[in-house]
């Protein structure tokens, strides 16, 4: 009896001095204060892995992309002068070029016979030049090879491009590519990123045993934030809810990401520079095929016009509507292989010679597949001259199975060329136009693109002045 009063009595005394002392990770607190920890560790170390790993992959992929796109332009710029034995033009392009771009060794141009004929270093041209060694990392389909010199952290790497010129094999571009200031560059990076990294991680350690109760929401925006920037989207900055060290350390993940945003932003505004570099030079290519001859100036200019007019009466989206425009400026671009005595000859055409002029599209084709970013124009070059019925080129296609934006370019074409003075001919007036679109419609035209088009000219909102121009559907 005594004894179980004694126990009565020191159970009671226990549980007002607040109960046995718990172990460290028992309590409720220390429960969520090791959640915390981990998922904060884990959180740290993920972003950490994933913005090295965005940085070199994307750095990495984008200097090589550059270097092939670089050796492609120049492959497709040698070839007029091989062809024509100019090796001062190629000399003097290799200078420039070198001289425009440190971070590239060498350039030299070769032979089918291996030989060097023309190089950035002085007194090796005429030399053989043996293969670069390495290893093949990438080859495209133009036969653009890129082969790593050395183990993955070399100092440079090697791209390859063959000179093709009307299907004949000329020789190959060779640019010898130094990254030894990417590779100081991104180890730098890496230190300041692994010292913020660490500086973070510390932080949320010190902090997290008398934070545990309030950060849940927090933890949970900061695992938000780091999925999105796995999944590469931009996310909004993370919402602080207090001015102590977890406030600190969601701003600092707010820098960080805001960081690695900027420099995916930069990396794709370099991207897209790559992109208007290419298009900017069909858009010359275009031009001078078009100043090779008086009656094609401006041509091209007021077909996309046209074109973009009809294209957004359609309801295409803006995008789709950009590509079209794009697509009208390039539509032509296949005749700088086409003679210049089927260009300027003032009469009609004789049968060979209408058939060269209809290969121009296969032409402007082959010459867009030569640059990634270009490609998607090819359908709507390839097949800007398909009817309706089947019976146009290069293909025979016909009604659904002609792009649309090919389709859309196939009328506004169509229509400057009977509003434009051609060699044989002067241009017709608009309403004779119209009368040929409209009974042309569901024969060469798509009736419905037709029904809209003629439809816009009659309200005048593709009013586009008519100068003594040339286009037309072989145009």
């Amino acid at each position: 009896m005594a004894m179980s009063e004694n126990l009565t009595q020191k159970a009671a005394k226990t549980a007002r001095s607040g109960g046995p002392p718990l172990l460290p990770f028992k309590s409720l607190r220390g429960k969520a204060t090791l959640y915390v920890l981990l998922l904060l560790a884990g959180t740290v170390v993920a972003a950490y892995v994933i913005t090295l790993r965005t940085m070199n992959g994307h750095v990495r992929g984008e200097i090589v992309k550059r270097a092939g796109s670089l050796s492609r332009s120049i492959a497709s710029a040698a070839g007029y002068s091989l062809i024509l034995e100019d090796v001062l033009a190629l000399d003097n392009m290799v200078f420039k070029i070198k001289d425009s771009n440190p971070d590239i060794l060498s350039i030299s141009i070769v032979g089918p016979d291996k030989k060097a004929i023309v190089h950035s270093e002085a007194g090796r041209a005429g030399t053989a030049l043996e293969p670069s060694p390495g290893r093949i990392v990438g080859q495209a389909a133009d036969g653009t090879r890129v082969k790593e010199i050395g183990p993955r952290a070399a100092a440079s790497f090697a791209v390859e491009s063959p000179i093709v010129f009307m299907d004949k094999n000329l020789g190959s571009v060779v640019l010898d590519v130094d990254w030894s200031v990417l590779a100081a560059a991104r180890a730098d990076a890496k230190g300041k990123l692994l010292a913020i990294f660490g500086f973070i991680l510390a932080l949320g350690v010190g902090t997290s045993v008398w934070l545990s109760s309030s950060l849940t929401r927090p933890v949970k925006e900061l695992t938000s934030g780091v999925e999105e920037l796995k999944r590469g989207n931009q996310s909004k900055p993370l919402h602080i809810y207090s001015a102590d060290e977890l406030g600190r350390l969601t701003a600092s993940f707010n820098e960080m990401s805001g960081l690695i945003t900027s420099q995916r932003e930069k990396l794709g505004h370099y991207a897209h520079e790559l992109e208007e570099a290419y298009v900017s030079t069909i858009r010359v290519l275009a031009a001078a095929i078009e100043a090779r001859d008086g009656y094609t100036l401006g041509h091209s200019t007021r077909v996309a016009e046209l074109a973009v007019e009809l294209a957004r009466e359609l309801g295409l989206s803006v995008g789709k509507v950009e590509e079209i425009e794009i697509a009208c400026l390039f539509h032509d671009v296949g005749k700088i292989k086409i003679p210049d005595s089927i260009l300027h000859k003032t009469g009609r055409l004789d049968h060979a010679q209408f058939n060269e002029m209809k290969r121009h599209p296969e032409y402007g084709a082959e010459i867009l597949s030569k640059a990634r970013s270009l490609i998607k124009y090819i359908p709507a070059v390839r097949h800007h001259h398909e009817w309706y019925d089947g019976t146009g080129y290069p293909d025979g296609l016909s009604r659904d199975m002609i792009p649309e934006e090919a389709a859309i370019l196939t009328l506004a074409d169509a229509y400057d060329a009977m509003t434009s003075d051609r060699p044989y001919r002067k241009a017709l007036s608009k309403a004779q136009a119209m009368d040929i679109v409209r009974e042309s419609a569901g024969r060469q035209f798509h009736p419905e693109y037709a029904r809209i088009f003629l439809k816009l000219r009659e309200r005048g909102e593709m009013s586009i002045p008519v100068d003594n121009e040339q286009g037309g559907t072989v145009s």
